[in-house]
């Protein structure tokens, strides 16, 4: 399966933006999907995951009330919707799949990436 991200930008503290994840390739539906992100001198780091039907949620706690994962499976598509952007939350952000139901927040669990889109949050 091929990823390609977009959404990124620019904005302020406070402010919203929305992430999309367009999956090509194998059949959508049959991937658990993830958004990690990598800030500068960082490792990536786990954001939230959802299962391939969309029953299964998790999220790291620094962004639990804040993000939302969904996916749409006759589109092919994942979002995140993020809400009261912090600027620390400033990042390159990626999604990722994996075959399988399950979720998980290990990186290394996720062998299909997406090339990454760019969030920066102003103070």
């Amino acid at each position: 399966v091929q990823l390609q991200a977009s959404g990124g930008g620019l904005v302020q503290a406070g402010g919203s933006l929305r992430l999309s994840c367009a999956a090509s390739g194998r059949t959508f539906s049959r991937y658990a999907m993830g958004w990690f992100r990598q800030a500068p001198g960082k490792e990536r780091e786990f954001v939230t995951s959802i299962s391939w039907s969309g029953d299964a949620i998790y999220y790291v706690d620094s962004v639990k009330g804040r993000f939302t994962i969904s996916r749409d499976n006759t589109k092919n598509t994942m979002y995140l919707q993020m809400n009261s952007l912090k600027p620390e939350d400033t990042a390159l952000y990626y999604c990722a799949a994996r075959t399988g139901r399950g979720i998980t927040v290990d990186r290394l669990e996720y062998p299909y990436w997406g090339q990454g889109t760019q969030v920066t949050v102003s103070s």
